[in-house]
Parts: C-alpha cells; structure tokens; sequence
C-alpha cells in the first residue's frame, strides 16, 4: 500500500491560529509542532509568481516567499514523500530567520533507503527541534504516518 505526504511543519506558534488562507487546514502534532497539508485547493490558493524555486511535486510557485516571512519567528518545514510498495521518494527544505536554512534535500526512489533517522523529512524535522526520543526517527516520533493520507482526515469541507 502506497501513501503521499505534502505538507507544511512547523512550531504551532508559526501555524496557529490557521495561516490567512481560506483553504488552509492546521493540525497539531507532538512536541509542539502543527502540519498544513498542502491540499489541491491550498496550492492554487498560494500559487503566485513563477516556479523558480521548482524542487519538489506539489510545491506551489512563489510559496517559498511565503514560507520565508513565516520563519522570521521560528523554523518552517515544507516536506513531500511518496511510497508504493516500499519504494519512494522524499523532499524537505527548512527556512528559518527569513532565509532557506536546510535544503532542499531529495531521496530519489533509486537510491537506498537511508538509515532511520537520516531521511531528508528526519533532517528538516530535527531542524525544527522535533527528537525521535525512544522512536526509530522523528517521522515516527511526531505520529507522521497517521496523516500519510490527507483524504481519509481531513474534514470533508477542505477535500477536492
């Protein structure tokens, strides 16, 4: 069984209240972290400019402008992974103080599954703060993987 997961983390200071977006959906995590996915109709909702920024799938043209101003008070995320069948890929890119900070940072489904702990998703959420504390990696640590798909918990008002 495959999964997507395209979203903004950061600290929920950053993301909540809800970021001024109609479209925008904010759910706490551990350790003090939120999540936005990036749903189809975010992603239109943000999309402005052109794509030169461009790393990674479902990253919304002149969104990186968005993400900088939200990291002047604290760290942001913006992470991507897609598996099927054991097989995948990973993005993150981190900017902090107004800045890209960390990244971008690709797995490619060709290359060898890192180590836990050593993904592009764990780099960006240790840069947050997130620790695996007794979990293999941060992605476990945070409960990611309850919101590998977006369809089956979001609220049906913000699915497309």
């Amino acid at each position: 069984m495959g999964y997507v997961l395209q979203c903004v983390i950061a600290p929920a200071r950053v993301l909540d209240p809800r970021p001024p977006f109609t479209n925008a959906v904010v759910v706490g995590l551990d350790q003090g972290l939120s999540l936005m996915p990036m749903t189809p109709d975010l992603y239109d909702e943000v999309s402005r400019g052109d794509h030169s920024f461009a790393p990674a799938h479902l990253f919304p043209p002149g969104f990186e402008d968005v993400l900088s101003a939200w990291s002047a008070t604290a760290p942001v995320a913006y992470v991507e992974a897609e598996y099927f069948g054991g097989s995948g890929s990973q993005f993150a890119a981190v900017w902090q103080n107004g800045a890209l900070a960390l990244g971008p940072l690709h797995l490619t489904p060709n290359e060898p599954r890192p180590a836990p702990g050593w993904s592009p998703i764990s780099h960006a959420l240790r840069h947050l703060g997130a620790s695996r504390q007794n979990h293999d990696d941060e992605f476990d640590a945070l409960r990611l993987g309850r919101h590998r798909h977006t369809e089956d918990w979001l609220p049906p008002e913000h699915q497309a």
